[in-house]
Protein backbone atom coordinates (compact mmCIF):
# COMPACT_ATOMS: atom_id res chain seq x y z
CA UNK A 1 0.00 0.00 0.00
CA UNK A 2 1.03 3.74 -0.86
CA UNK A 3 1.62 5.87 2.03
CA UNK A 4 0.84 9.17 2.76
CA UNK A 5 1.28 10.80 5.70
CA UNK A 6 -1.33 13.58 5.34
CA UNK A 7 -3.86 10.71 4.40
CA UNK A 8 -6.46 8.94 7.14
CA UNK A 9 -8.11 6.52 7.35
CA UNK A 10 -10.19 4.10 9.56
CA UNK A 11 -12.78 1.88 10.48
CA UNK A 12 -15.72 3.20 11.90
CA UNK A 13 -18.15 0.98 13.94
CA UNK A 14 -21.74 2.42 13.54
CA UNK A 15 -23.90 1.14 16.42
CA UNK A 16 -27.93 1.97 18.30
CA UNK A 17 -30.60 0.51 18.98
CA UNK A 18 -32.83 -1.10 16.47
CA UNK A 19 -34.48 1.55 13.96
CA UNK A 20 -32.87 4.42 14.84
CA UNK A 21 -31.85 5.08 11.06
CA UNK A 22 -28.27 3.71 11.03
CA UNK A 23 -28.38 1.58 7.81
CA UNK A 24 -30.43 5.04 6.03
CA UNK A 25 -27.32 7.14 7.58
CA UNK A 26 -24.53 4.72 6.03
CA UNK A 27 -26.65 4.63 2.44
CA UNK A 28 -27.06 8.75 2.57
CA UNK A 29 -22.93 8.94 3.20
CA UNK A 30 -22.06 6.83 0.38
CA UNK A 31 -24.24 8.53 -1.86
CA UNK A 32 -25.89 4.91 -2.74
CA UNK A 33 -27.85 2.17 -1.66
CA UNK A 34 -25.72 -0.81 0.04
CA UNK A 35 -27.68 -1.39 3.42
CA UNK A 36 -31.43 -2.62 3.71
CA UNK A 37 -33.88 0.19 5.18
CA UNK A 38 -37.15 -0.17 6.07
CA UNK A 39 -39.61 1.44 8.92
CA UNK A 40 -39.92 -2.01 11.02
CA UNK A 41 -36.70 -2.82 13.80
CA UNK A 42 -33.93 -5.07 13.10
CA UNK A 43 -33.48 -4.80 9.16
CA UNK A 44 -30.27 -5.38 9.60
CA UNK A 45 -28.78 -8.51 10.84
CA UNK A 46 -24.99 -9.03 9.90
CA UNK A 47 -22.27 -6.72 9.63
CA UNK A 48 -21.53 -4.86 6.39
CA UNK A 49 -18.60 -2.70 5.47
CA UNK A 50 -19.48 0.57 3.72
CA UNK A 51 -16.33 1.76 2.14
CA UNK A 52 -16.32 5.65 1.19
CA UNK A 53 -12.95 7.07 -0.31
CA UNK A 54 -12.39 10.75 -0.41
CA UNK A 55 -9.32 12.80 -1.33
CA UNK A 56 -7.99 13.31 1.91
CA UNK A 57 -9.42 10.20 3.82
CA UNK A 58 -10.57 7.04 3.40
CA UNK A 59 -13.53 5.66 6.02
CA UNK A 60 -14.63 1.92 6.50
CA UNK A 61 -18.10 2.12 7.79
CA UNK A 62 -19.24 -1.01 9.66
CA UNK A 63 -22.81 -1.16 10.10
CA UNK A 64 -24.16 -3.13 12.74
CA UNK A 65 -27.16 -4.62 13.55
CA UNK A 66 -29.00 -2.97 16.41
CA UNK A 67 -28.13 -3.59 20.17
CA UNK A 68 -31.36 -5.02 21.60
CA UNK A 69 -32.32 -7.47 24.57
CA UNK A 70 -32.00 -10.69 22.40
CA UNK A 71 -34.71 -13.32 22.54
CA UNK A 72 -33.24 -16.07 20.43
CA UNK A 73 -30.06 -17.49 19.12
CA UNK A 74 -30.80 -14.79 16.16
CA UNK A 75 -30.82 -12.06 18.73
CA UNK A 76 -27.79 -13.25 20.70
CA UNK A 77 -25.75 -13.47 17.24
CA UNK A 78 -26.66 -9.84 16.61
CA UNK A 79 -25.66 -8.02 19.75
CA UNK A 80 -22.39 -9.91 19.64
CA UNK A 81 -21.58 -8.53 15.97
CA UNK A 82 -22.25 -4.82 17.20
CA UNK A 83 -20.10 -5.69 20.59
CA UNK A 84 -17.02 -6.85 18.54
CA UNK A 85 -17.40 -4.01 16.15
CA UNK A 86 -16.45 -1.54 19.21
CA UNK A 87 -13.32 -3.37 19.77
CA UNK A 88 -12.06 -3.25 16.38
CA UNK A 89 -12.99 -0.05 15.82
CA UNK A 90 -10.97 3.48 15.35
CA UNK A 91 -14.16 5.86 16.11
CA UNK A 92 -17.33 4.62 16.94
CA UNK A 93 -20.72 6.39 15.78
CA UNK A 94 -23.32 6.10 18.23
CA UNK A 95 -26.50 6.50 16.48
CA UNK A 96 -29.51 7.30 18.54
CA UNK A 97 -33.63 7.87 17.93
CA UNK A 98 -33.30 11.94 18.85
CA UNK A 99 -36.99 12.06 18.27
CA UNK A 100 -37.58 9.61 21.58
CA UNK A 101 -35.66 9.71 25.26
CA UNK A 102 -33.73 7.33 25.85
CA UNK A 103 -34.65 3.87 26.27
CA UNK A 104 -33.75 0.66 27.92
CA UNK A 105 -31.79 -0.32 25.10
CA UNK A 106 -29.91 2.86 24.48
CA UNK A 107 -28.90 1.86 27.91
CA UNK A 108 -27.62 -1.34 26.87
CA UNK A 109 -25.46 0.44 24.11
CA UNK A 110 -23.89 2.96 26.61
CA UNK A 111 -23.22 -0.17 29.15
CA UNK A 112 -21.56 -1.55 25.59
CA UNK A 113 -19.30 1.48 25.49
CA UNK A 114 -18.55 1.51 28.99
CA UNK A 115 -17.62 -2.02 28.58
CA UNK A 116 -15.63 -1.76 25.31
CA UNK A 117 -13.74 1.65 26.90
CA UNK A 118 -13.05 0.09 30.19
CA UNK A 119 -9.10 -0.52 29.65
CA UNK A 120 -8.66 2.19 26.95
CA UNK A 121 -10.51 5.34 25.89
CA UNK A 122 -12.67 5.34 23.45
CA UNK A 123 -13.38 7.98 20.28
CA UNK A 124 -17.12 8.05 20.24
CA UNK A 125 -19.17 10.76 18.41
CA UNK A 126 -22.83 10.56 19.39
CA UNK A 127 -25.31 11.26 16.78
CA UNK A 128 -28.86 12.39 17.60
CA UNK A 129 -30.88 11.73 14.25
CA UNK A 130 -34.36 12.29 13.17
CA UNK A 131 -33.89 15.82 15.11
CA UNK A 132 -35.81 17.64 12.30
CA UNK A 133 -38.80 16.00 14.50
CA UNK A 134 -38.28 17.43 17.28
CA UNK A 135 -39.12 20.79 18.72
CA UNK A 136 -36.32 23.50 18.85
CA UNK A 137 -37.42 23.96 22.64
CA UNK A 138 -36.82 20.18 22.84
CA UNK A 139 -33.37 19.51 21.70
CA UNK A 140 -31.13 20.74 24.10
CA UNK A 141 -32.75 18.73 26.95
CA UNK A 142 -32.92 15.66 24.69
CA UNK A 143 -28.98 15.63 23.97
CA UNK A 144 -28.20 15.83 27.92
CA UNK A 145 -30.25 13.20 28.44
CA UNK A 146 -28.34 11.30 25.65
CA UNK A 147 -25.17 12.57 26.74
CA UNK A 148 -26.42 11.56 30.17
CA UNK A 149 -25.69 7.69 29.30
CA UNK A 150 -22.14 8.46 28.16
CA UNK A 151 -20.43 11.80 28.86
CA UNK A 152 -17.21 11.46 26.97
CA UNK A 153 -18.82 11.12 23.64
CA UNK A 154 -18.63 14.17 21.20
CA UNK A 155 -22.19 14.83 20.58
CA UNK A 156 -24.20 16.27 17.54
CA UNK A 157 -27.99 16.68 16.30
CA UNK A 158 -28.72 15.59 12.61
CA UNK A 159 -31.68 14.41 10.37
CA UNK A 160 -30.38 11.25 7.80
CA UNK A 161 -33.42 11.86 6.41
CA UNK A 162 -33.68 15.53 5.94
CA UNK A 163 -29.35 15.83 5.23
CA UNK A 164 -29.41 17.85 8.23
CA UNK A 165 -26.05 18.61 9.89
CA UNK A 166 -24.47 15.67 8.40
CA UNK A 167 -21.61 17.07 6.92
CA UNK A 168 -20.63 18.35 10.21
CA UNK A 169 -21.04 14.63 11.42
CA UNK A 170 -18.60 13.53 8.74
CA UNK A 171 -16.40 16.28 9.76
CA UNK A 172 -16.40 15.10 12.93
CA UNK A 173 -15.51 11.53 12.01
CA UNK A 174 -12.78 12.28 9.74
CA UNK A 175 -11.21 14.54 12.48
CA UNK A 176 -10.92 11.69 14.84
CA UNK A 177 -9.55 9.21 12.42
CA UNK A 178 -5.62 8.11 12.72
CA UNK A 179 -3.42 8.54 9.44
CA UNK A 180 -3.24 5.71 7.37
CA UNK A 181 -3.38 3.98 3.97
CA UNK A 182 -5.83 3.19 1.39
CA UNK A 183 -7.08 -0.32 2.43
CA UNK A 184 -9.49 -0.57 -0.49
CA UNK A 185 -9.52 0.54 -4.40
CA UNK A 186 -11.85 4.02 -4.76
CA UNK A 187 -14.19 2.89 -6.60
CA UNK A 188 -15.57 -0.33 -3.91
CA UNK A 189 -17.91 0.42 -1.86
CA UNK A 190 -19.14 -2.08 0.41
CA UNK A 191 -17.65 -5.34 1.24
CA UNK A 192 -20.38 -7.79 0.19
CA UNK A 193 -21.21 -9.54 -2.73
CA UNK A 194 -24.34 -8.70 -4.76
CA UNK A 195 -25.76 -12.18 -3.77
CA UNK A 196 -25.55 -11.07 -0.46
CA UNK A 197 -27.41 -7.25 -0.85
CA UNK A 198 -29.88 -9.18 -3.23
CA UNK A 199 -30.90 -11.42 0.09
CA UNK A 200 -30.83 -7.82 2.58
CA UNK A 201 -32.88 -6.31 -0.56
CA UNK A 202 -35.37 -8.76 -0.56
CA UNK A 203 -35.89 -9.74 3.22
CA UNK A 204 -36.34 -5.52 3.39
CA UNK A 205 -39.43 -6.07 0.78
CA UNK A 206 -41.24 -8.25 3.15
CA UNK A 207 -40.40 -6.08 5.98
CA UNK A 208 -42.06 -3.15 4.00
CA UNK A 209 -45.24 -5.37 3.09
CA UNK A 210 -45.78 -7.56 6.06
CA UNK A 211 -47.23 -6.31 9.48
CA UNK A 212 -46.61 -8.12 13.24
CA UNK A 213 -43.74 -10.62 13.98
CA UNK A 214 -44.22 -12.43 10.77
CA UNK A 215 -40.97 -10.66 9.07
CA UNK A 216 -39.12 -11.02 11.56
CA UNK A 217 -39.36 -14.86 11.10
CA UNK A 218 -38.03 -14.63 7.86
CA UNK A 219 -34.62 -15.76 5.95
CA UNK A 220 -33.68 -15.54 2.91
CA UNK A 221 -31.51 -17.93 1.07
CA UNK A 222 -30.49 -17.26 -2.13
CA UNK A 223 -30.09 -20.54 -3.88
CA UNK A 224 -28.71 -19.24 -7.58
CA UNK A 225 -27.77 -15.86 -8.97
CA UNK A 226 -26.73 -16.56 -12.63
CA UNK A 227 -25.85 -13.88 -15.25
CA UNK A 228 -27.23 -14.98 -18.31
CA UNK A 229 -25.55 -11.79 -20.38
CA UNK A 230 -24.00 -8.43 -19.47
CA UNK A 231 -27.95 -7.32 -19.19
CA UNK A 232 -29.66 -9.56 -17.55
CA UNK A 233 -29.51 -12.13 -14.23
CA UNK A 234 -31.42 -14.50 -12.74
CA UNK A 235 -32.29 -14.98 -9.09
CA UNK A 236 -33.90 -17.77 -6.90
CA UNK A 237 -34.39 -17.75 -3.57
CA UNK A 238 -36.01 -19.48 -0.99
CA UNK A 239 -38.12 -17.60 1.84
CA UNK A 240 -37.82 -19.64 5.02
CA UNK A 241 -40.42 -19.39 7.81
CA UNK A 242 -40.87 -20.99 11.50
CA UNK A 243 -44.09 -21.72 11.29
CA UNK A 244 -46.88 -23.95 8.63
CA UNK A 245 -48.93 -21.41 9.74
CA UNK A 246 -46.68 -18.19 8.28
CA UNK A 247 -46.27 -19.88 4.82
CA UNK A 248 -50.14 -18.63 3.68
CA UNK A 249 -49.13 -15.16 5.01
CA UNK A 250 -46.38 -14.75 3.06
CA UNK A 251 -47.74 -16.18 0.18
CA UNK A 252 -51.06 -14.45 0.11
CA UNK A 253 -54.44 -15.08 -1.84
CA UNK A 254 -53.09 -16.69 -5.25
CA UNK A 255 -49.88 -15.89 -4.35
CA UNK A 256 -50.67 -12.10 -4.55
CA UNK A 257 -48.41 -11.31 -1.45
CA UNK A 258 -45.42 -12.62 -2.87
CA UNK A 259 -45.96 -11.32 -6.16
CA UNK A 260 -45.63 -8.02 -4.15
CA UNK A 261 -42.77 -8.69 -2.54
CA UNK A 262 -40.88 -10.47 -5.48
CA UNK A 263 -42.05 -6.83 -7.50
CA UNK A 264 -40.47 -4.45 -4.76
CA UNK A 265 -37.08 -6.29 -4.83
CA UNK A 266 -36.52 -6.88 -8.09
CA UNK A 267 -36.89 -2.98 -8.46
CA UNK A 268 -34.49 -2.63 -5.31
CA UNK A 269 -31.83 -5.32 -7.54
CA UNK A 270 -32.25 -4.11 -10.50
CA UNK A 271 -31.31 -0.45 -8.96
CA UNK A 272 -28.38 -2.33 -7.39
CA UNK A 273 -27.19 -4.17 -10.29
CA UNK A 274 -27.98 -2.23 -12.90
CA UNK A 275 -29.60 -5.20 -14.68
CA UNK A 276 -32.59 -6.33 -15.49
CA UNK A 277 -33.42 -9.07 -13.24
CA UNK A 278 -35.34 -12.07 -13.08
CA UNK A 279 -36.09 -12.95 -9.89
CA UNK A 280 -37.51 -16.39 -9.01
CA UNK A 281 -39.35 -16.76 -5.03
CA UNK A 282 -39.83 -19.68 -3.48
CA UNK A 283 -41.41 -20.03 0.68
CA UNK A 284 -40.44 -23.16 2.69
CA UNK A 285 -41.21 -23.69 6.11
CA UNK A 286 -38.40 -24.32 8.43
CA UNK A 287 -39.09 -24.53 12.04
CA UNK A 288 -37.61 -22.50 14.89
CA UNK A 289 -34.47 -21.42 12.81
CA UNK A 290 -33.81 -18.52 14.81
CA UNK A 291 -33.05 -21.17 17.60
CA UNK A 292 -30.99 -23.42 15.86
CA UNK A 293 -27.44 -23.14 15.84
CA UNK A 294 -26.80 -24.92 12.81
CA UNK A 295 -29.24 -23.14 10.59
CA UNK A 296 -27.60 -19.97 11.49
CA UNK A 297 -24.75 -21.06 10.34
CA UNK A 298 -26.17 -22.28 7.18
CA UNK A 299 -27.51 -18.52 6.70
CA UNK A 300 -24.46 -17.06 7.65
CA UNK A 301 -24.89 -16.10 11.08
CA UNK A 302 -22.14 -17.21 13.04
CA UNK A 303 -21.44 -16.88 16.94
CA UNK A 304 -18.16 -16.24 17.79
CA UNK A 305 -18.89 -17.86 21.36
Amino acid sequence: MDYDPNFKSGFVAVIGRPNVGKSTLLNVFLAQKIAAVSPRPQTTRRRQLGILTLPQAQIIFVDTPGIHHPVHRLGEYMNQVALDALHDADVILWLVDGSARPNAEDQLAADYLKEAGKDEPLKVVLALNKIDLVPEELRSVRLQEYLSLYPQAFALMISASTGLATDALLEAILERLPPGPRYYDEEQVTDLQEREIAADLIREAVLRHLKDEVPHAVAVRIDEFKDRNEETSYIAATLLVERESQKPILIGKGGEMLKRIGTTARKEIEAMTGRTIFLDLHVKVMENWRQNPAMLRQLGYVLTK
